[in-house]
């Protein structure tokens, strides 16, 4: 009696072990199939690529690598030598234009009083029309005025978002040219998360949902919440041959690897003393829904 009961005690331990172990597989299975989390996140930034409007020898650099600085921040100036000598050459044919039109519109309203005996009606109209052509060059003259006072001013560059300046390269005698980015600041007020979820994981992710980011090198949380879904990821078949043929890479029917989709968080609230830099890694959780909720959600899908 005592045998049976022993050797009953070992099959219902063995078969408790045995469900346990496959309930913990089964477990750690959707866990990392299905459960909204992934270890494949990234800190991202939006970086200002500031360039000058006007070209010129650099005279004056007034920030250091990394610095921080805030929206409107002088950051280097060019020589304004030229441009100061433009404003006072506009200046100059301004005043030139704007005598001008005195002149001809006090001719112009003088031959307009006198009566056709004195004047006749081709005459005023000449004065007139060449007193109405001075009024306009006296408005290039004010336009090109305004122009060289702009250039003049273009001449101190001066930050466009608050942030950090990053990969200074420039110093003093470099040639500043029109267009060409010398300077780049990274936008302290635009940090995000792209989280990398396996496409398997999706169907269980939604807009607002909440979300914890573990940063590698930190042990506070982050806090943040979906923002939005990529639409669309680069397809290597799509890619045309040499003959504008597709390339299709062959696969392996038993082995089929989940795509990635990047899911952008928005950062909600970041811990005090965690320094955030484009490119970090982190691990994402996305806090699920309730389980009823989650229930009524799949039978409303299928």
């Amino acid at each position: 009696m005592f045998k049976r009961y022993r050797d009953f005690v070992r099959v219902s331990i063995t078969v408790i072990l045995m469900i346990a172990a496959c309930a913990g597989l089964y477990g750690l299975f959707v866990h990392y199939m299905y459960a909204p989390w992934t270890r494949n996140g990234r800190v991202r930034v939006q970086v200002a690529n500031i360039a000058p409007e006007v070209s010129a020898t650099i005279v004056g650099v007034h920030v250091t690598d990394n610095q921080l600085v805030k929206k409107g921040d002088l950051l280097y100036e060019i020589d304004p030598a030229e441009f100061k000598i433009a404003v006072d050459l506009a200046r100059a044919v301004l005043a030139s234009k704007r005598a001008d039109a005195s002149l001809k519109l006090t001719q112009a309203e003088r031959r307009a009083a006198l009566t056709t005996l004195a004047a006749s009606d081709e005459e005023k109209q000449i004065y007139a029309a060449a007193a109405a052509v001075a009024a306009a060059d006296t408005g290039a003259a004010q336009a090109s005025l305004d122009r060289a006072e702009l250039n003049l001013e273009r001449t101190r560059v001066h930050s466009t978002v608050n942030g950090y300046v990053t990969n200074l390269l420039m110093r003093v005698g470099d040639f500043a040219s029109t267009g060409k980015a010398n300077i780049s600041v990274v936008d302290s007020d635009s940090f995000w998360i792209d989280g990398y979820f396996e496409e398997t994981k999706i169907e269980n992710l939604h807009l607002n949902d909440p979300v914890y980011i573990q940063l590698m090198g930190y042990q506070p949380l982050l806090t943040g919440h979906i923002e939005s879904f990529t639409r669309g990821i680069n397809t290597a078949n799509a890619t045309p041959g040499t003959q504008g043929l597709p390339d299709v890479d062959p696969i392996y029917t038993w082995v089929r690897l989940a795509q990635r989709i990047p899911v952008r968080i928005h950062i909600d609230d970041i811990p005090e003393g965690i320094h955030l830099a484009a490119g970090m890694t982190c691990t994402v959780w996305v806090k699920e829904r309730p389980l009823l909720e989650r229930i009524s959600s799949w039978f409303q899908r299928h």
